[in-house]
């Protein structure tokens, strides 16, 4: 009699177990009593069957962590977007544009320069214009501009060549703006960092800097 109950005890023991790795199976987990292991019906565990999908989307954003130009503009409430593209060695305003999509014309540039007694000034012109220092000399009442040195400007701006913003700047310089960027309701201009620019309305260089405006452009 007893050898009958113990029988019965190990089957329904068996009975609860195979029980308990179907239930399992059915929340996506793997059976312990299948000899291929296989996984079960339901393809993700219950609790990711809510996860929206724009999480895996925001995952492959590219993100870019504060500037002392963005920290600047954020101090002072301005509001702009981002836009980040690949940077290529001497591939200038002109092949952010073409990444970007964007009108090289409002696309600009941040130039470090310097005067007859080695003073630093910046100017910001349109990244497919070049800037005609005497004219600049002339309406700026300098006696010569010339460019600085690539490790010159750096030591200045505190940025490296290529990722130069006006916005942000080790040393405080005067600013110079190609009039008829003024024009323009918005323009793309260095974030501080290479391959990042910000959209900005162009007269936060005049509100925030106190650019002063100048017509030195060259085709």
């Amino acid at each position: 009699m007893w050898r009958a109950n113990v029988s019965r005890l190990c089957t329904l023991r068996t009975i609860r177990a195979l029980e308990r790795g179907v239930a399992s199976c059915r929340h996506g987990a793997y059976t312990t009593f299948s000899l291929a292991r296989q996984r079960c019906a339901t393809p993700r565990p219950c609790y990711q069957r809510h996860v929206p999908r724009c999480v895996s989307f925001m995952s492959k954003v590219r993100h870019v962590s504060e500037t002392p130009a963005t920290q600047l503009l954020r101090r002072h409430k301005v509001v702009f977007s981002e836009h980040i593209y690949d940077y290529v060695d001497h591939g200038g305003a002109g092949e952010a544009a073409r990444q970007l999509g964007l009108d090289p014309h409002a696309v600009v540039k941040t130039l470090v320069m310097e005067d007859e007694s080695a003073r630093p000034l910046i100017v910001i012109m349109h990244g497919d214009r070049e800037v005609s220092t005497k004219n600049l000399a002339r309406q700026a009442c300098l006696k010569k501009v010339a460019f600085c040195h690539p490790d010159t400007a750096q030591r200045h701006s505190g940025y490296q060549v290529g990722g130069t913003s006006p916005f942000g700047t080790r040393k405080r310089m005067p600013v110079w703006v190609e009039a008829e960027i003024l024009l323009y309701p918005k323009v793309y201009i260095n974030g501080g960092r290479r391959g990042y620019l910000l959209g900005i309305d162009p007269h936060v260089l005049v509100e925030l800097l106190g650019a002063k405006p100048v017509s030195v452009a060259l085709e």
